[in-house]
């Protein structure tokens, strides 16, 4: 009974209100960049190699942990170490969102470029902040569910720019749909301005070096090197076929017939609510299975549902396949992102938050800017006249130069969730579930 209560109040306090806020004003920014932007390119008939190489803006997100130590031993002026940082990231969000409007695919595809790049800084700059935030207010039994409603709180963020923002692009100009996404970066300033800055034993940096060096240092002492490399090679390769697998997928569907009010509709509806059904069953399922076995079951769904995609580049244009497809997809989804950041959060430590989660984070935020990166070249293949310098490095490495298609893609993306599959047998062990944390814990202390 006791362990029920634990439950129950872990679900209910404010510190799980706050998790839903975090994930918000974390998610509109990342879906800005990840979803709108492609979409209002493909929608401005830009090419699908040129949306590919788009996915580099999102370079910030895997570099970030360069200049987190800054936000781990400054602290700004007002509102203290945490929340000033997010005020004047979620300011600078508000308006470099905004003014994408004002942009001519057209006319401007760099200054979109250097724009949404912008945008990028920016969100990776809140996501150190607020991810350090959300590690030191959360007690360690309720990481896993508190991790589980911030990303499901972050994928509902994703209806404003990848559901609301292409119904609005049908009936008014891109520019009015720019400045209604940016105005929902007040929900995360308002947060910022009614909570409070972490309480309990935590011992912040207290020089520049230390804040650099330091964090890097007691996570390889703390594991080991052999042990910290395969967590991290992990950490990379986990998520790596889902990411690739739904890069492309808003001008997929658009290549599919798909209109972009069914997309708005259709689409994105039909993969949002598996995603939070799964990540909140997920959060729960942890409870009872632990982490590691939960990396496993959840995975295991993950690599079958990516599979779904090359069904529906088979099927065509056909709303009751592309829903059921995306609804299974977005289960495995929710259900493998839930178990996956409560991993990476459990492997930090309190004292250097914001430096080893934005390490973390970013490694896993590396397939989805560099892979991702190549999928429309993937899918549509290289051209000689085009690529004049690179066209015979990419015949001499093997790369498909006369593209593979959307069906053999979604094919490669599901072999390449396998590797990181492999790597559960060391980094978490299916009838080892505790060892690791029990050992961190332990030198830690």
């Amino acid at each position: 009974m006791a362990h029920k209560e634990t439950i129950r109040e872990a679900l209910f306090n404010r510190r799980m209100l706050i998790c839903v806020f975090t994930g918000f004003t974390s998610g509109l920014p990342l879906y800005f960049v990840y979803t709108l932007i492609p979409a209002w390119l493909r929608s401005e008939s830009v090419s699908l190699k040129e949306i590919g190489l788009f996915a580099l803006i999102g370079l910030p997100y895997t570099w970030k942990f360069i200049w987190s130590p800054t936000m781990d031993r400054f602290v700004p002026p007002f509102l203290g170490r945490r929340r000033g940082w997010m005020l004047m990231t979620q300011i600078c969000l508000l308006f470099s969102m905004a003014a994408m409007g004002f942009m001519n695919p057209a006319e401007s595809i760099w200054t979109i470029a250097y724009l949404a790049a912008a945008v990028a800084f920016f969100s990776a700059s809140q996501d150190i902040v607020l991810d350090a935030y959300r590690r030191e207010i959360l007690p360690d039994q309720e990481l896993g569910l508190g991790n589980s409603i911030h990303v499901n709180a972050y994928r509902v963020a994703g209806l404003i720019p990848g559901s609301l923002a292409l119904i609005l692009a049908d009936h008014m100009d891109w520019l009015w749909v720019y400045i209604c996404v940016a105005l929902f970066m007040f929900v995360g300033i308002i947060m910022t301005l009614t909570i409070k800055e972490p309480e309990g034993q935590i011992n912040p940096p207290l020089t520049l070096k230390e804040a650099v060096v330091e964090p890097f240092k007691e996570f390889f002492s703390r594991l080991g090197q052999l042990r910290a490399f395969e967590i991290l090679a992990f950490i990379f390769l986990y998520k790596l076929g889902d990411s690739m697998a739904t890069a492309l997928s808003t001008p997929f569907y658009i290549d599919l017939g798909f209109n972009l009010t069914e997309i708005g509709i259709v689409a994105k509806h039909a993969a949002l609510w598996p995603a939070i059904i799964g990540g909140l069953l997920g959060g729960l399922l942890m409870v009872k299975i632990g982490i590691n076995r939960a990396l496993w079951l959840f995975g295991i769904v993950q690599i079958v549902t990516i599979l779904g995609f090359a069904v529906l580049a088979e099927v065509g244009n056909n709303l009751i396949a592309l829903a059921m497809v995306l609804a299974l997809e977005y289960l495995g989804v929710g259900l493998g992102t839930a178990a996956f950041v409560a991993f990476i959060a459990r492997s930090t430590n309190r004292n250097y938050t914001a430096t080893q989660f934005a390490l973390f984070t970013a490694i896993a935020a590396l397939p989805r800017t560099l892979a991702n990166s190549l999928t429309g070249y993937l899918v549509e293949g290289a051209n000689a006249e085009e690529n004049t310098f690179a066209y015979p490095l990419m015949q001499w490495v093997g790369f498909p130069v006369e593209g593979l298609g959307w069906t053999q893609f979604f094919l490669l993306c599901t072999a390449c969730a396998i590797p990181g599959m492999l790597l559960l047998l060391r980094v978490a062990p299916w009838n080892n579930n505790d060892e690791f944390y029990a050992i961190a814990d332990k030198k830690a202390a």
